[in-house]
């Protein structure tokens, strides 16, 4: 909270704002940077060593309040209601069109069907949605989603979902079926999609 309150500060400037020793607040700066939630810069001030600043990561930033999802369905039913459905419509086509481009350029070198839903896990799980690739108890392909990042507007809008899942057909291949049977916006604790491939 102090960094976040005053920006990057010494360990010895810190200390004094938490009313301890600069040497207590370092030993705590350092436990925050093995878990990615500060780093440090060094200044040169003249002569001597530079000066050691620790500022907060974007990992950090993640831990204070963001009100980006009301923001999100705000701005969508803004869409909605001032420009129609249709330019709603319009937006969740480009978004999925974007994205398979993006998909589809990833996955150029997967060969089997396992080796792309593999991929796709990668890919989701570095947008948010801690993905993973596993084998179903019938030995079929799985790609679970334990988290929904864009909750709050799949929510309001199940067309981001139909566009998502949309994508993941078209980049798994010709004859391969998607067939999602657990969905956060509908209740479950994850979104988990059974693929198979044609025979």
């Amino acid at each position: 909270m102090a960094l976040k309150m005053h920006g990057a500060l010494t360990s010895a400037q810190l200390g004094t704002r938490l009313g301890t020793s600069g040497e207590a607040a370092r030993q705590q700066l350092v436990k925050l940077a093995e878990d990615g939630l500060v780093a440090e810069e060094r200044r040169s001030a003249g002569r001597g060593r530079p000066a050691v600043y620790w500022h907060l990561t974007d990992k950090a930033q993640a831990r204070f309040p963001d009100t980006h999802a009301a923001l999100t369905v705000d701005i969508l039913r803004s869409i909605s209601g001032v420009l129609g459905d249709d330019a709603l419509e319009k937006i969740i086509r480009a978004r999925e069109t974007e994205t398979q481009a993006l998909y589809e350029e990833v996955m150029a070198g997967c060969d089997s069907l396992g080796d792309r839903v593999g991929k796709l896990a990668e890919l989701r799980n570095a947008e948010g949605y801690m993905a993973e690739a596993e084998q179903g108890p019938d030995g079929e392909l799985r790609l679970v989603e334990n988290h929904c990042p864009i909750c709050a507007a799949a929510t309001f809008c199940q067309g981001f979902c139909r566009a998502e899942q949309a994508v993941f057909e078209s980049v798994l291949g010709e004859g391969v079926s998607v067939e999602r049977v657990e969905h956060i916006v509908g209740g479950g604790r994850r979104c988990t999609y059974v693929i198979r491939e044609a025979t």
